[in-house]
């Protein structure tokens, strides 16, 4: 019996009309070209392919951009809706749905179709592909890859949102498309922001040692996933706030609270730096529907010996303080521009620095995948699948079925070992209480921390 999917149909799914707007794309995006973003949603019910698909193209209509293709003109990257279309596949697999969700993060998985982001820069591939792959015990994944240069984790939401609604057939929300990002930002950034630019130009030596990083990075690194009770995050914020003495989002001390036992659990006392990227439209005034890339991200240095309550009390400083203090996307702008776009690929955001040892911690809880609706069924897992082998990575969504939250992170082989076995697992938990329900993932995820 295989375990892998067998394809059973692919088509592509259009708007069925071509807006023919084109969208310059801004030097951030331009900077996150070469990267696509790779998700998986998992119902426990069978979804009507059919369907999936009709509902896709309404919402085609509505974010043109995911169907269209990128171009480069006189050295700009520019998206053209033209409506080329998505690929969509449809798959069965004779294992379980928690089989399934157990390889989603796996390299090789095969419930994503992985967007090729360097072939789709250069003109005529996909910028968003889908697959659908019906489990043996009549579950449904969604897998769903899509260039990063056309939208964050927000623009894509907006994309499913809509999709849903059009499944639902009820109204479509609202989604808003920018000719011009850099035009916008120049237009409604404050004159002066933090000044320090969120990446940096690393010498020939350092660019030799990241590409030996991401070569080897399958290899030499591990992803775990770590699943949290309400309880437990509960008891953080509790202990962590009565010490700091002020309130702390589930957020701050999670991040606070992995950071620190990671750290603790690979011996590592050195101070180091903490990158937390921030969706900037409410800071900014912007309008939640604006797609593209709209990330600033706050950067909060972090000694073992400070604890980890100190730390979630500088996160929640950080974030609070961050239009004056963090904001730095006109900084961006300038030093991405006194570059020129030709070099653009020789740059790395700051939180790609694996030899610092820092850690970048990506929140896409709160986003609302778990109220997404797809012929009335809710799913019932949302993860990223395998994305980048880079150490010192981590995103958290709310866990199996909406419950707590869910860390997926990046480690080094030995301590993601080391995480896996008694010690990291008593380290990690150690807010968690024997009377306490074991978080709901434990009992279908049989790889979770």
């Amino acid at each position: 019996m295989s375990i892998w999917p067998q394809l059973r149909r692919s088509r592509t799914v259009r708007a069925g009309h071509a807006t023919g707007r084109v969208l310059r794309c801004g030097l951030m995006d331009t900077m996150l070209a070469d990267l696509a973003v790779s998700v998986v949603l998992c119902f426990d019910r069978p979804l009507d392919e059919d369907r999936l698909a009709a509902g896709l193209a309404r919402a085609l209509e509505r974010v043109p951009v995911f169907a269209g293709r990128l171009r480069t003109v006189e050295g700009v990257l520019e998206a053209v809706c033209d409506d080329a279309g998505v690929p969509f596949e449809s798959y069965t697999v004779e294992g379980t749905l928690a089989e399934a969700m157990g390889r989603a993060t796996a390299a090789g998985s095969e419930l994503v179709a992985p967007l090729d982001a360097p072939a789709a820069r250069a003109g005529g591939v996909p910028l968003l592909t889908v697959r659908v792959t019906r489990t043996a015990d009549g579950g449904t994944v969604v897998g769903c890859s899509w260039h990063h240069a056309v939208g964050d984790l927000n623009s894509f939401m907006l994309l499913l949102r809509s999709w849903s609604a059009a499944v639902e057939g009820e109204p479509l929300p609202e989604a808003e498309l920018v000719d011009d990002q850099d035009e916008l930002l120049d237009r409604i950034l404050p004159a002066e922001d933090c000044g320090r630019p969120g990446f940096r130009l690393p010498s020939e030596a350092e660019a030799e040692l990241l590409a030996r990083e991401l070569a080897t990075g399958p290899l030499a690194n591990r992803l775990v996933q770590i699943a949290f009770t309400d309880a437990e995050l509960t008891r953080m914020s509790e202990e962590f706030g009565a010490t700091v003495g002020r309130r702390l989002s589930s957020g701050d001390v999670l991040c606070a609270h992995l950071v620190s036992t990671l750290r603790e659990l690979d011996g590592d006392d050195a101070e180091r730096m903490l990158t937390v990227p921030v969706n900037a439209r409410r800071w900014l005034g912007l309008p939640p529907a604006l797609v593209g890339n709209l990330l600033s991200e706050v950067h909060v240095p972090h000694r073992p010996e400070d604890g980890p309550a100190a730390l979630a009390g500088a996160l929640r400083t950080a974030v609070e303080e961050f239009p004056t203090a963090h904001l730095n996307l006109r900084a961006n702008l300038w030093f991405l521009a006194s570059l020129g776009r030709s070099r653009l690929r020789d740059c790395v955001p700051l939180g790609f620095d694996p030899a610092a040892r820092r850690f970048s911690f990506s929140n896409w809880s709160g986003f609302g995948v778990y109220t997404v609706t797809f012929q009335g069924q809710h799913p019932v897992f949302f993860s990223p699948a395998a994305n980048y082998p880079i150490p010192w990575v981590c995103w958290t969504v709310e866990g199996y079925r909406g419950e707590g939250r869910l860390a997926t992170v990046v480690l080094p082989a030995r301590l993601a070992a080391r995480v896996r076995g008694a010690q990291g697992r008593a380290a990690l938990h150690r807010f968690r209480r024997a009377e306490d329900q074991p978080p709901a993932a434990a009992g279908v995820l049989p790889k979770v921390v």
